[in-house]
């Protein structure tokens, strides 16, 4: 059986048969479950069992990128690129300004980055925990239509592997309309690192979704949301949201900062309306 499932894996590697996920999938899954088996035979297992059961398992990781094309793998990487350079400006302390600050707490700050230009930086505290957000920002993410007045519509256009997407959104005219509609193409990911949960993203190409008569395609820098239990009340959330927008055409500097600072500070509201609206156990239905 062993010698088989070795001959099913090798033969993965035909260029014919390069392209049968399915297969290199079966075969990884086979090899595994037959070394546990014979490793299970007896006291201990032999040490050429440990060794094939090492190299299968890294023969695992390495199929498992070749089941992605190449246009799959550019967008994994563009969006661990825009994680790494948002997470890169929120570290950087210097250079803060405040915008705006609520009476609740909610702080908008700005700053001016090299060749992003004006980026935005929300601080907010809400009272769920990161779960509950974490629920509502990405496995619910299209339906964020129906609370945040900014957004129009999201649609997932592809998801590849377990946390990045390619969506399509449709953004709400501004500012008495001064800002007409805009849409975005972008690449998001969510990933979680201990407590703390990341979801990042940038503009990105999807030649399924091209620029539409009448709607300017605008364009995310790298933006984030961080999400992670507030210290010593871990049934809150401290949510830090970088904005980083081009939204293209033309528009007074002084419009775009007032309109992308208040969008934060709606955001902010319209959100917690929303986790109060849905208890938790009617948004997992």
């Amino acid at each position: 059986m062993l010698l088989a499932t070795f001959k099913l894996c090798a033969g993965s590697s035909y260029r014919h048969m390069r392209n049968m996920k399915g297969l290199r999938q079966q075969a990884v899954i086979a090899i595994g479950q037959e070394l546990n088996r014979r490793a299970l035979g007896g006291p201990n297992p032999s040490t050429w069992i440990s060794q094939v059961r090492r190299r299968s398992s890294l023969l695992g990781s390495r199929l498992e990128e070749t089941l992605y094309s190449d246009q799959e793998l550019a967008y994994l990487q563009q969006g661990e690129e825009a994680m790494q350079k948002a997470l890169g400006i929120l570290s950087n302390q210097e250079g803060w300004k405040k915008e705006s600050q609520q009476d609740n707490g909610d702080k908008v700050m700005s700053k001016v980055v090299p060749d992003l230009g004006k980026v935005f930086r929300l601080e907010v505290v809400v009272d769920q925990p990161m779960e509950r957000l974490y629920e509502e920002l990405v496995e619910r993410m299209e339906a964020m239509g129906e609370w945040n007045p900014n957004v129009k519509e999201i649609k997932v256009l592809q998801k590849i592997g377990k946390d990045t997407f390619i969506t399509h959104e449709m953004a709400a005219e501004a500012a008495g309309n001064l800002v007409g509609p805009r849409d975005f193409v972008s690449v998001r990911c969510a990933k979680r690192r201990g407590s703390t949960c990341v979801l990042a993203g940038m503009a990105t190409d999807f030649g399924n979704m091209p620029e539409q008569k009448g709607v300017i395609r605008a364009e995310h820098g790298p933006t984030c949301m961080v999400l992670h239990p507030l210290a010593g009340s871990p049934s809150k959330t401290k949510l830090t949201w970088l904005l980083s927008i081009d939204l293209k055409g033309w528009l007074p500097k002084s419009i775009i900062n007032q309109v992308l600072s208040q969008t934060q500070v709606d955001f902010a509201n319209h959100l917690r309306k929303r986790l109060e609206s849905r208890p938790a156990s009617e948004a997992r239905c």
